[in-house]
């Protein structure tokens, strides 16, 4: 959420902000409204006030006739706060909504574009593999080394539905604990977070209510997140913070959960776009500081090309265009690792900054040297997601005799073994 101060301060920036993500608002309307917030609110006060200097009259009145006088008249007062504060009320319903779908303003070097066909690259890394051979798909390669299990897990989970099994499920395990040990190191607390969580988490992070067809819900008005930044972001929510412990790094694991909401007819096989999965995120929370907030983008964004490095797969970096990142980012880059079986880079990483966008919907504060109460700025980034990033490594080491080489950083983690066959 924006402040209304630098709304109505930067009306055109912030419009102009809304056009590049292709949002449609209309902060004119908005001010207006807020125009007539202010002054409900003004007529509110005065009446309240109105009411306690009167009260106080009576408090010290000794003419019984003139306290009835006031007494009566405070009733006629009363009833008028009353209709005015409902009137209030509603002003204020009306202007939070609109509140909630003003975007932030993307930073200036995001590219023009409204779709991802639009992303810029920014640079690529690795040698895309050839082969000597017809690569499979990742699903045939799952189903001939017995990876996984798609026929039970539609049985038993329904459409998208997978059980990852033998070393499928050790190569999850594998990369779960690659990236952990890495961030561990380089100072990251390791979090263990919930996924269902309350609509306010939601609404804290951004995905409410704009995303809310793309979430699963539950009987008791509470849903599963799609994402551990939901629950790490909320886990400080009413706080104020140390200073001097910024920026706070956590590296957070989850399952998650995405309905996939319009996506019926994509990736309808295999492990690449499923309604459950799991994921270790990057979420990081620093001083109100836009410099302080690229140079963190920067290096979480080098951390997850680190590891893919180490990993030898081939990826690139994008920039995000404005049609293509999220109501409060400020910027994006995607990671897309390559894929061989569709000849084309896939998303598995995203890494954002929002600046105060969250935390001023979660009021998460710190006090600056001075004493004053700002609000944190957030990131975050995907560190590894299973299924995505095993169907790149599957893909990528696989064998003309269809094993798949076990890429070296992993083989500690699954018994010293070459190959998975």
């Amino acid at each position: 959420m924006l402040d209304i101060k630098f709304i109505r301060e930067n009306k055109q920036i912030v419009q102009e902000g809304a056009k590049k993500k292709f949002i449609d608002i209309d902060i004119g309307k908005l001010i207006a409204l807020d125009d007539e917030r202010l002054k409900q609110l003004k007529e509110v006060e005065d009446l309240r006030s109105e009411v306690n200097r009167v009260s106080n009259d009576i408090s010290r009145n000794q003419d019984m006739a003139l306290k009835t006088q006031l007494i009566e008249e405070m009733r006629t007062v009363k009833e008028d706060i009353k209709q005015k504060e409902e009137k209030l009320r509603a002003t204020m319903e009306e202007w939070h909504k609109i509140m909630l779908q003003v975007p932030n303003v993307p930073d200036i070097s995001v590219p023009n574009g409204k779709s991802e066909e639009e992303n810029i690259e920014v640079r690529a890394w690795g040698e895309k593999p050839v082969f000597d051979f017809t690569p499979k798909d990742h699903v045939a390669i799952l189903e001939n080394l017995d990876l996984a299990d798609f026929e039970r897990g539609t049985k038993v989970s329904g459409f998208r539905g997978y059980f990852m099994k033998n070393d499928g499920a050790l190569l999850f395990f594998a990369l779960w604990q690659y990236f952990l040990d890495y961030f561990v190191s380089q100072g990251y607390t390791p979090m263990i977070v919930p996924s269902l969580v309350r609509k306010e988490a939601l609404i804290g992070t951004g995905y409410l209510p704009q995303g809310k067809d793309d979430l699963y819900k539950t009987q008791d008005e509470e849903y599963l997140a799609g994402t551990a930044e939901v629950a790490m972001m909320s886990y400080f929510s009413g706080e104020v913070l140390s200073k001097k412990l910024l920026p706070m790094k956590f590296i957070a694991f989850s399952p998650c959960f995405r309905r996939e909401a319009g996506s019926h007819g994509k990736d309808v096989k295999g492990i690449i776009r499923v309604h459950e999965f799991f994921k270790l995120e990057q979420v990081l929370l620093c001083e109100a500081s836009h410099e302080e907030s690229v140079k963190l983008h920067e290096e979480i964004t080098n951390h997850t090309e680190h590891l893919m490095q180490e990993l030898k797969i081939p990826y690139r970096v994008v920039a995000n265009c404005g049609g293509d990142i999220g109501l409060g980012q400020v910027k994006k880059y995607d990671l897309e690792t390559w894929m061989p079986s569709q000849n084309k880079y896939r998303e598995t990483h995203s890494s954002s900054y929002f600046h105060d966008f969250q935390t001023r919907r979660l009021n998460i504060k710190y006090k600056d040297e001075d004493g004053k109460s700002k609000y944190a700025h957030s990131l975050n980034n995907t560190a590894c997601a299973t299924s995505r990033l095993p169907v790149a490594i599957l893909e990528n080491y696989q064998q003309a005799d269809g094993t798949v080489k076990i890429p070296e950083v992993l083989k500690k983690y699954m018994g010293n073994r070459e190959f998975i066959k």
